[in-house]
């Protein structure tokens, strides 16, 4: 089934980002709004716990599986919020790394954020995800 989702580039803009700046869905589109996707096991503890690549690789594995459950993809992923407890600009960069190679060429745009603290236990990252479907006539 194609995507719904129709990435906006625009050459006005700097190519230092990694991300389309935009993206558009159809009227008719199904939005999935996803919870923040969290680090967590199975069982509620906390994956990888001192890594943020390892903890990025849960959030997008759990962002994944929440994709699935919705019905859709990692390529109808509309935008991201990429959430990182840390000051240290490095950090960040390893999470978004990450996350970035998950999503390949769907370059969804995306923000990354440093932020305080976050909701779990040992929690270091957390992803944000809207995404768009077309259900079947």
């Amino acid at each position: 089934m194609p995507s719904a989702v129709t990435l906006i580039r625009s050459d006005r803009l700097s190519s230092a980002a990694q991300y389309a700046y935009a993206a558009t869905v159809p009227a008719n589109a199904r939005l999935i709004f996803l919870a923040g996707s969290c680090p967590l096991n199975a069982d509620g503890t906390t994956a990888g716990i001192g890594d943020y690549k390892a903890q990025a690789e849960k959030s997008v594995e759990n962002m994944l599986l929440a994709l699935n459950a919705a019905g859709a993809g990692i390529g109808d992923v509309v935008s991201t919020r990429v959430l990182v407890a840390s000051a240290r600009r490095a950090d960040l960069v390893t999470a978004w790394e990450v996350v970035r190679a998950a999503f390949g060429d769907h370059d969804v745009p995306s923000t990354l954020m440093g932020v305080t603290v976050l909701g779990y236990d040992h929690q270091l990252v957390e992803i944000e995800a809207v995404a768009a479907v077309m259900d079947p006539a």
